[in-house]
């Protein structure tokens, strides 16, 4: 996917660029896949629980099928579509006996491609989906689950993909892209290949208005607030927020505080991502 770029017109198209959706071959859902989209604005029980959320453009859920249950049968890529939750684009299949359902596509995937899912060993193509413990190690996998059955978890966003590192006894070692490298059971089903549009993390939003199309409202730091809004706030000037650590405005440690709590899967994880590394890059 290129990134178009406009001439300087203005300030905002000065820095903003687009996706060019060069690779996108439908314009519209297949509607028997999408289910409506309540907006919450990031409010639960009426309270805001996640900042900086609300407005957007109105949208449809699309029904991805993240567990393709359907083995042995195989799929025809009908449509590739664009898809305004996910920055990956989505492939529209048709099974031969009938029944519909999107994937996340693979980067290379094109219409008239047939793909298949099967517990067994089957053929190492761009989307094609089996058990980790029959692809080859060195193989580039995305959508992987973390548990058997549970449907795809894992290098799920656009342009990323896992590395199968080792297959061994029970598990099987993934570098992922995070640069984390941990074990997940060998029955656990991956797709052959990487996510589509590996070239979103490149667009530049440029000016506010585009955020707020996706419903991201402004970030407003809590140094330049009042003290009875943000722990940060008060002070003369450019003051620092006059406090030993960082806080949320609900006086919670912020900025570097560990938040992951003690899980049973902790024992699978060989080595952390290491810190100040961009999580989107797949290198």
């Amino acid at each position: 996917m290129p990134v178009k770029q406009y001439n300087p017109t203005t300030a905002a198209r000065r820095l903003s660029s687009v996706d060019t959706f060069e690779d996108v071959t439908r314009s519209k859902p297949e509607k028997s896949l999408t289910i409506k989209r309540k907006k919450f604005a990031g409010r639960t029980g009426g309270k805001i629980t996640v900042r900086h959320q609300g407005g957007g453009v109105k949208r449809r859920i699309r029904l991805v099928d993240f567990r393709r249950a359907k083995f042995d049968v195989p799929a025809k890529v009908v449509a590739i579509e664009y898809d305004p939750s996910r920055g990956a684009r989505l492939a529209l299949l048709y099974y031969a006996d009938g029944e519909k359902s999107y994937i996340i596509a693979p980067g290379g995937l094109k219409v008239g491609n047939t793909v298949l899912c099967s517990k067994g060993k089957i053929d190492i193509q761009n989307g094609n989906r089996m058990p980790l413990q029959h692809i080859p190690v060195g193989q580039n996998v995305f959508d992987v689950e973390l548990v058997p059955g549970m449907g795809g978890k894992l290098a799920r966003g656009a342009g990323t993909g896992i590395q199968l590192m080792a297959v061994e006894g029970a598990y099987a070692t993934l570098k992922l892209p995070s640069g984390e490298t941990r074990n997940v059971a060998k029955e656990c089903m991956a797709t052959i290949g990487t996510a589509s549009n590996p070239d979103r993390r490149l667009i530049r939003w440029g000016k506010a208005g585009r955020m707020r199309h996706r419903g991201i409202r402004p970030t407003v730091r809590g140094k330049v607030m009042n003290p009875v809004d943000h722990p940060h706030g008060g002070g003369e000037g450019k003051n620092s927020i006059g406090l030993k650590h960082p806080k949320t405005p609900t006086g919670k440690p912020a900025l570097g505080v560990k938040t992951r709590r003690k899980k049973a899967s902790d024992l699978l994880i060989l080595q952390r991502r290491p810190k100040g590394r961009f999580v989107g890059s797949s290198a």
